[in-house]
């Protein structure tokens, strides 16, 4: 089961015409089921319970320039206009927590720097960014009470004021996702644009704290923020932070990533199936079918080989573009199938069969 973003696309899904256009793209498509999340954008208000209406799990935003055409950032005045309507469908707001204020501060100091360097780029995003946006977005859940969501926290520095916020009863909850679980400032090489993201990728101890708040419960999910794009698009040639499009692809290995660094650190494939399957369903209301194996539930399952080693190569990575960080790592953990509904749609690396993948529907 995935849940597509609803900015990666022509046109963003921030409006029922745009969804209707991507369902009618994915049909007879996909290979997984599948949901869509709905945008919320500077000036697309009136369309958000339309959307719920029409069957998004959620919406998404940003409080910083994405960097997409035709996907606005909102700001907090037209957030505000967004939040009573939001909060009347019921459904979560997923919000890439990052003010542009101490980001444009930071980058301005930064104007003779080298953007090869990575160091560079993570001074650019800097934690104070990522805690602000997150201390705003607390105080307007107290104000409109709305479900929120923190998308992809990647600073440690968050982690008190949301886990006093979730003391307090408000409906907060978080996700990391692997490269800020697996990789570390330390270790990404200059120009290797391959690891760009936003927010960053931030130090070794930054990732063990992380490490500490899912053990603690204070993050809740682990997704992969699938963010792919073209080779011209990571400026790999070039080697600039500063202009390289910043996403990591991660379907194809997350497993195996998260498996590698959880089983060092003591967790059980129980742990995983909690942060990568059960939690995320909650997350997009699909958790009456989807999440779990048990009596009721669709069976979507992988076989897991969890002691074998493997060294991930671009015939691994099954996106249209195999651009990876993680490529010539060796990892612990083989998916050897992958089962939809009890249908093999992945055995040994081959796809058999045809497409079987749907739209989820909740009625």
């Amino acid at each position: 089961m995935l849940v597509d973003m609803p900015l990666n696309c022509l046109p963003a899904t921030t409006t029922v015409a745009a969804l209707e256009a991507k369902r009618a793209a994915a049909k007879g498509r996909c290979r997984v089921d599948w949901e869509a999340w709905g945008g919320v954008v500077h000036d697309n208000q009136n369309d958000i319970e339309a959307l719920a209406a029409a069957g998004v799990p959620g919406f998404k935003c940003f409080l910083v320039d994405p960097g997409i055409d035709g996907f606005t950032m909102v700001a907090e005045e037209q957030l505000r206009r967004a939040l009573p309507h939001v909060s009347r469908t019921g459904l979560p707001l997923l919000v890439h927590a990052e003010l542009p204020g101490p980001i444009n501060r930071a980058t301005d100091a930064l104007a003779d720097a080298d953007w090869n360097c990575y160091s560079t780029y993570v001074q650019s995003r800097p934690d104070e960014a990522e805690v602000a946006a997150i201390r705003m977005l607390l105080s307007l859940c107290r104000e409109y009470n709305f479900r929120l969501h923190i998308v992809h926290l990647s600073t440690c520095h968050a982690l008190e004021e949301l886990r006093a916020a979730r003391s307090e009863g408000l409906s907060v909850s978080v996700e990391t996702c692997p490269h800020y679980l697996h990789l570390a400032a330390e270790t990404i090489a200059n120009g290797a644009t391959p690891s760009k993201c936003a927010p960053p990728i931030r130090s070794r101890e930054n990732c063990e704290k992380l490490w500490q708040g899912l053990r603690e419960g204070t993050i809740d999910l682990v997704v992969t923020d699938h963010s792919p794009c073209p080779p011209t698009m990571k400026r790999l040639h070039e080697g600039s932070f500063r202009t390289a499009w910043g996403g990591i692809a991660s379907l194809s290995v997350a497993l195996p990533l998260m498996w590698t660094e959880a089983s060092r650190r003591g967790f059980t494939l129980l742990d995983l199936a909690r942060w990568m399957a059960a939690a995320p369903a909650r997350l997009a209301g699909c958790d009456t079918r989807k999440g779990k194996i048990a009596v009721g539930y669709d069976a979507d399952f992988v076989i897991f080989d969890s002691d074998l080693e493997f060294v991930v190569t671009p015939d691994r990575l099954h996106y249209r573009h195999p651009i990876s960080p993680y490529l010539g790592e060796t990892l612990r953990g083989v998916v050897r199938a992958t089962y939809l509904r009890g249908n093999p749609v992945f055995a040994e690396g081959k796809f058999p069969g045809k497409p079987c993948g749907r739209e989820y529907c909740r009625a």
